[in-house]
């Protein structure tokens, strides 16, 4: 039963004379009544444990803060509305009295929902004469006064999810219809950061309760940030690979409580005839794969995070990360209620809204923080010990309530709150991709994953690279000839699309053999960038080209082509033109060639094009004999990456326990290059100890292939015009011509 829209308004004669002050405290004031609209008396009387309260009781305890210290110490004349109100409605305030044990606020069947409003709008009302006078002094407490309520419509959802959640009928809390379904993030990425001295901590203008200050200064080691928050997919991975059933996993408190709780999922999660299902704010709804997983405990973030190789971050990591961030992000008012999939993008995405993100700091003070004086220093000071921190905000977070540096903190067995996780890595001191510590911080990070995973620009050492020109000559091996072939027949025609006094940017240079075709044939190229991460294979083909071609700018970068950020300055003032040839661009899953597609956009600049080279979908005999050679070249080069492991990072692979598979993926259309485990073993690497199961792959590489208009509503999507294609005949490969 809804109650009337009248309750806790502001009163009718000061409708046209509200102040700033007034009209955000009736503005939020309201905003806590509007969210137990849909809510019977019997919902807001009911206690479901000991660390919820009921909604009624949230009404009146907010409304207690406000008649307790601003209304009856500086309203004159104010009359409390019940006196018996400060013993049923203190919180946890010891210096004001005693007060309704805190397990038993489900017995307060009195005062009533309707006296409730009634408390509600007779404060109000005293609020609104007070705001209505000279207020200087007070604006602090009112500030924490009105982050209070906020906080308390926060809890009001949580409490009544899990209010909710104990009845068999499994109620909607919301009328409105299930979250959207979700499109598949993609592969987390991952974000670094360089460390050292840096400052967190609030120190400056606007509001912050005392546990976000003093600013100070904290000193950070290197470090990585996963770029968006843990799926529900990826949580079920965890589960599937017995992770609630594994005691070196967890801290000991955490697996006696595995133990002792019977934990075997998140909190909410229940087995049904098709697959998981969690109660939701929208009722009992099937599990989200895409969604950020939800209602986890400290100790079940932590034990996913050493499942898959990595930590929690710590507060100031997170903090330090967060900031230059804006404030954006899935909050309470956007439709949503409840953690909505990350969305394709560049860098930290996630850091604000969906669901709080545990760290593994303890719950403790800053330096130089002292309490305030009298009962309103026991808010947050007294609750320093036992605790972990939470960052970011959740769905049910008030926007515009939290801040890159609110703490929030929960003790670490407890999962009814909206919390999830992001994972965190060691780091090393920014290096060139190329490098060993990037090579190894990859490496560990795959190897770590539920699907072990190594990028394929690590295929390319001294013998990889001589491997892969072998495999060019194979005759089942059809992109590299035919595109050529292509290139020879066509290169006229795409020259004609490049204007007078260009700079040609290859993407991923190698030798740059295809591109001599192209400069061939454009003789009004001014410039020629080519990139690539290996400085010494960059050096040697810009060398080649410089001797070859003595009208040319060479301009060469040695940068990660997925990455680079600025052309060099011998090209600044002219137009670019991109040339991605070969398939590299089916290494990339479609979210990821968007991204870099974009990327590649922002990279070449305005009035761009950009040529790029891909392999069409064909017949899957042909794609798997291009893949697995006869004379097992392909596996010789697939197999060559354990070999530079085992060279470079320390690695102890046999070879021989590791077999080479090509299959296509049809749904994904793409071909996938694996190294399965003919048995269990355990593999060392950089003093890390990873299990492989008998059957159990190393996924290496993947290849997509395309249509031409499929690939069209790809570039597309990161701001690409498709304008001309050129295509061979069987097997078929193509080059397409996209303008920004």
């Amino acid at each position: 039963m809804a109650h009337s829209d009248d309750a806790g308004s502001v009163p009718a004669p000061l409708r046209g004379a509200l102040g700033q002050p007034a009209a955000r405290y009736h503005r939020i004031r309201q905003a806590t009544e509007d969210l137990v609209r849909h809510l019977s008396p019997e919902d807001m009387a009911a206690q479901s444990m000991p660390d919820a309260s009921p909604a009624k009781w949230h009404l009146a305890h907010t409304t207690w803060f406000f008649e307790t210290f601003l209304l009856k110490p500086n309203l004159a004349g104010y009359r409390p509305f019940d006196e018996r109100y400060a013993y049923l409605f203190n919180s946890y305030y010891e210096a004001l009295g005693p007060r309704q044990p805190r397990p038993e606020r489900g017995l307060l069947t009195r005062p009533s929902r309707d006296e409730v409003l009634a408390y509600r709008a007779h404060v109000d009302e005293g609020m609104h004469h007070l705001l209505s006078s000279d207020v200087a002094g007070l604006s602090d407490l009112l500030d924490l006064g009105l982050a209070h309520e906020e906080q308390h419509q926060e809890l009001i959802l949580m409490d009544i999810l899990h209010l909710f959640a104990q009845s068999p009928l499994k109620p909607a809390y919301s009328p409105t219809t299930a979250l959207p379904v979700s499109a598949d993030p993609g592969r987390a990425g991952v974000v670094a950061f360089d460390g050292g001295l840096v400052e967190i901590g609030h120190g400056g203008a606007g509001f912050a309760f005392d546990n976000e200050g003093p600013r100070h200064q904290v000193f950070l080691q290197p470090f990585k940030l996963a770029d968006r928050l843990v799926t529900n997919g990826e949580w079920l991975a965890f589960m599937a690979d017995g992770g609630y059933a594994k005691p070196e996993l967890w801290l000991a408190e955490g697996w006696a409580q595995v133990r002792e709780q019977g934990w075997s999922a998140p909190a909410y999660w229940q087995q049904g005839d098709h697959g998981w299902l969690a109660m939701t704010l929208q009722g009992l709804r099937a599990i989200a794969p895409h969604a950020p997983v939800t209602h986890i405990s400290f100790y079940e973030a932590d034990a996913y995070a050493a499942w898959a190789g990595a930590r929690l971050p710590t507060e100031a990591e997170w903090e330090h990360a967060s900031n230059g961030l804006p404030m954006a992000g899935n909050f309470m008012g956007s439709g949503q209620l409840g953690p909505a999939a990350a969305t394709v993008g560049e860098g930290l995405r996630q850091m604000f809204g969906d669901v709080w993100e545990w760290t593994r700091s303890a719950y403790c003070p800053y330096p130089g923080f002292h309490p305030a004086a009298g009962a309103v220093g026991e808010y947050n000071g007294k609750f320093m010990s036992g605790q972990m921190v939470l960052r970011g905000g959740c769905h049910a977070t008030p926007q515009g309530h939290a801040r890159p540096t609110y703490r929030n903190f929960f003790h670490p067995d407890q999962r009814w709150m909206f919390s999830g996780l992001r994972l965190a890595w060691d780091g090393e001191p920014r290096v060139h991709a190329q490098t060993d510590g990037s090579f190894a911080a990859d490496v560990l990070a795959g190897l770590a994953k539920p699907q072990k995973t190594i990028l394929p620009k690590y295929f390319y050492d001294a013998e990889g690279s001589r491997l892969f020109e072998e495999i060019c000559d194979l005759p089942e091996y059809y992109p590299t000839r035919t595109e050529a072939a292509l290139l020879r027949h066509k290169a006229g025609e795409m020259a004609a699309a490049i204007p007078l006094g260009s700079a040609l940017v290859e993407f991923g240079s190698g030798a740059s053999t295809k591109t001599r075709l192209l400069l061939d044939a454009a003789p009004q190229l001014a410039a020629y960038v080519p990139i690539d991460i290996s400085k010494s294979a960059l050096d040697e083909a810009a060398q080649a080209i410089g001797r070859d071609y003595p009208n040319l700018i060479v301009a060469p970068l040695v940068d990660d082509f997925t990455t680079a950020l600025r052309l060099p300055d011998a090209v600044d003032g002219l137009t670019s033109v991109g040339f991605f040839p070969g398939s590299t661009i089916g290494n990339f899953r479609p979210e990821e060639a968007i991204a870099f597609l974009a990327s590649a956009r922002r990279l070449l600049g305005h009035g761009a094009a950009f040529l790029v080279g891909m392999d069409i979908v064909k017949d899957e005999a042909v794609l798997v004999a291009a893949y697995d050679d006869a004379q097992g070249v392909t596996a010789a080069f697939n197999l060559n990456l354990l070999t530079r492991i085992n060279r470079e990072l320390g690695g102890d692979f046999d070879l021989t326990a590791f077999q080479h598979r090509a299959v296509w993926n049809a749904q994904e259309s793409r071909m996938e290059m694996h190294l399965v485990s003919r048995r269990d073993q355990v593999v060392i690497v950089a003093g890390r100890t990873f299990h492989f199961a008998a059957g159990e792959s190393l996924h290496t590489e993947n290849s997509h292939k395309f249509t031409v208009e499929g690939f069209g509503k790809l570039a597309a999507a990161a701001g690409w015009r498709l304008e001309n294609q050129w295509e061979s005949a069987e097997p078929t490969f193509a080059i397409v011509l996209l303008r920004a």
